[in-house]
């Protein structure tokens, strides 16, 4: 009796829909298969440039320890020419930061910004504003976002 209530063509329509089921089932397995490689390959791209840009900055510091080499093996000859030597490095490696994108910030009497600068001591002078930077203590290097650290300062503090 349910046989004659069931249209005729309905095993083909069933036949069709789970043939189109298997199709998306098909379709939706490679994706993510698809998803999954693309995952691993930019995973494994990631690691490779920064491998490359691990490089490129250490190779950019070889120029700098060369020179510390040289100041060394010379230390013993003229002392005043080492410690030429030191400074000249010295601007070598902060022009290298600079060059980095990380400039040395060290900025006295600016106002006190708690972005750029860690307060490790407050002392009172009436010649400045209260929260002006009296001394920096240790220098920040980089600026906004790209921050490897804030300078660590001395700051005035009102009367």
């Amino acid at each position: 009796m349910t046989d004659s209530l069931v249209p005729a063509d309905e095993p083909d329509e069933v036949a069709e829909l789970q043939a189109r089921v298997a199709e998306l089932e098909d379709q939706w397995r490679r994706a993510v298969a698809d998803f999954d490689n693309l995952r691993k390959r930019v995973a494994r791209e990631s690691e490779q440039h920064r491998e490359a840009e691990r490089a490129r900055v250490a190779s950019e510091w070889l120029p700098i320890l060369d020179n510390l080499d040289l100041a060394l093996e010379h230390a013993g000859e003229n002392p005043e020419a080492v410690i030429e030597g030191i400074r000249a490095v010295r601007e070598q490696a902060l022009a290298l930061l600079d060059r980095l994108g990380f400039p040395r910030q060290a900025e006295v009497g600016e106002p006190f910004d708690p972005a750029r600068h860690e307060a490790v001591a407050v002392t009172s002078n009436p010649d400045v504003p209260s929260g002006t930077v009296l001394q920096v203590v240790r220098p920040g290097y980089g600026t906004g976002a790209r921050q490897l650290r804030p300078a660590a300062v001395i700051v005035a503090k009102g009367e």
